[in-house]
């Protein structure tokens, strides 16, 4: 079942989630039950909402973010290249394709390649389609990292004097975000980090330089990004991402990675038969084509390229390796910096919803000692998202496909943002400087409280 069935399947159970919390939780009676054990080690009251259930219903959708995301399928791209076949050359539509780097493992492990024939193969693949160019996201990563390294010191610098300065959360999780604005709402939307996620910048590199750079009316590019997780698509459609001035949606269509192999077993596309072409380059073909990640443990590394930037900033200390310490499981980890007993920094990574319950209820009550928590809605990181990693037998995460996925991820070569010189280039070229207000336009957004929805009896 596609995503937007399962969204339109949830909301026939739950049309709206302060009116019906509980008749979602009587109709999905043994989920629920079978999710409150394992997560308080106990049923929930009949008359309780588990947290975990409200993250995971999209019961909130308005009928127009409905209408948005049924266009977010393979159906509307296939409508667009069967346009390009049929209509005039002049009304063609120029088809991009950036891929997410936790999405090129899970292609990796389903072709039984390496990771860069992986990507390779899928460039085939979808140029084969009609898809002109094909990119990877990591250069869009890279801009999200600094400019999030470059807010936290700002952040922490005028931490005495605002409220919200820290503890400061990361931004690139479209969960998390949905989440936090509508539920969470004034409690934690000034503590979000305001650098856009990684796909949000690339389709400012691909509306608007990449398009200029080209000579491409950006209403005639169409912009599709591959990535391992549904809500990226929830995050193509908000409002503040469509350009007015370009008079076009920064992303078009957001494909799951299980989306793309799936048309490939309904084409009947066997690996052998693909071609193998390079990935495209934002640059042109002089630039480097080497495929890099950065740091992290499967998801963009913004814990551990921040931590390692404030500590040689503020305190003028190298950091080389990073300690993560466990506390209440792998994805609810810490990571300190001291100095001659004195706890400097204290970072947090969160993953999962179980986890982020733990984080609001601390919150809440004003004991969250962290300078900075990278904050992900899918347990494990980015590389667990449901649009890849989900068993199409069994409906949970596919442990032994993460694992080789992680594999996969970790067997690529480690590049730090600050050192490439694309990125540098691009500031100048593109932006007009890193302190430039075109800067701070196309790199930067706002999370600010929505609508907000705090069911009556959500159990913590």
């Amino acid at each position: 079942m596609s995503e937007v069935g399962k969204v339109g399947k949830r909301k026939e159970k739950c049309e709206n989630c302060t009116k019906q919390c509980n008749k979602k939780q009587s109709d999905n009676g043994t989920d629920s039950h079978e999710e409150a054990e394992k997560v308080n080690g106990q049923a929930s009251e009949g008359s309780q909402l588990l947290l975990s259930a409200c993250l995971s219903c999209d019961g909130c959708l308005s009928e127009e973010e409905n209408l948005k995301i049924s266009q977010q399928n393979l159906e509307e791209v296939e409508r667009v290249l069967a346009l390009n076949k049929k209509c005039d050359v002049t009304k063609h539509k120029v088809l991009v394709a950036s891929v997410c780097p936790q999405s090129l493992p899970f292609f990796a492990v389903k072709f039984g390649v390496d990771i860069t024939e992986a990507a390779s193969k899928l460039c085939g693949f979808l140029k084969s389609l009609g898809v002109q160019f094909v990119f990877d996201t990591t250069l869009a990563a890279g801009f999200s990292i600094l400019e999030s390294q470059k807010e936290f010191i700002q952040r922490y610098r005028r931490r005495h004097h605002d409220a919200h300065a820290l503890p400061m959360f990361t931004s690139s999780c479209p969960g998390w975000i949905r989440y936090s604005e509508r539920v969470l709402g004034s409690l934690v939307t000034p503590h979000i980090c305001t650098a856009r996620s990684p796909q949000q910048i690339m389709g400012c590199l691909v509306k608007d330089f990449f398009s200029k750079q080209q000579k491409f009316n950006p209403e005639k590019v169409y912009h599709v990004v591959v990535a391992p997780c549904f809500d990226k698509k929830l995050e193509a459609v908000r409002e503040e991402f469509y350009n007015s001035v370009l008079e076009s949606r920064e992303v078009d269509c957001v494909l799951t990675s299980g989306e793309i192999y799936h048309l490939m077993e309904q084409r009947k596309v066997s690996v052998e038969e693909l071609d193998s072409l390079p990935l495209d380059q934002v640059l042109g073909e002089g630039a480097d084509g080497v495929l890099v990640r950065h740091e992290g443990r499967g998801s963009e590394g913004f814990l551990e390229h921040i931590f390692k930037h404030a500590a040689k900033e503020l305190f003028g200390l190298d950091v080389h390796e990073i300690t993560y310490k466990t506390l209440r499981n792998r994805d609810f980890q810490e990571v300190t910096l001291e100095r001659d007993g004195e706890t400097l920094l204290q970072f947090a990574a969160v993953y999962g919803f179980r986890n982020i319950q733990t984080l609001v209820h601390r919150m809440r009550k004003g004991r969250v000692p962290y300078h900075l928590v990278e904050v992900l809605s899918c347990p494990g990181g980015c590389l667990s998202g449901r649009g890849q990693a989900e068993s199409e037998t069994t409906g949970r995460v596919d442990k032994s496909l993460v694992q080789q996925m992680e594999d996969a991820y970790c067997s690529l070569p480690v590049s730090l943002p600050e050192v490439n010189p694309v990125l540098h280039t691009l500031y100048q070229d593109w932006l007009q400087g890193q302190e430039s207000t075109q800067a701070g336009t196309l790199l930067h957004t706002r999370y600010k409280s929505q609508n907000q929805i705090q069911p009556p009896h959500m159990q913590w």
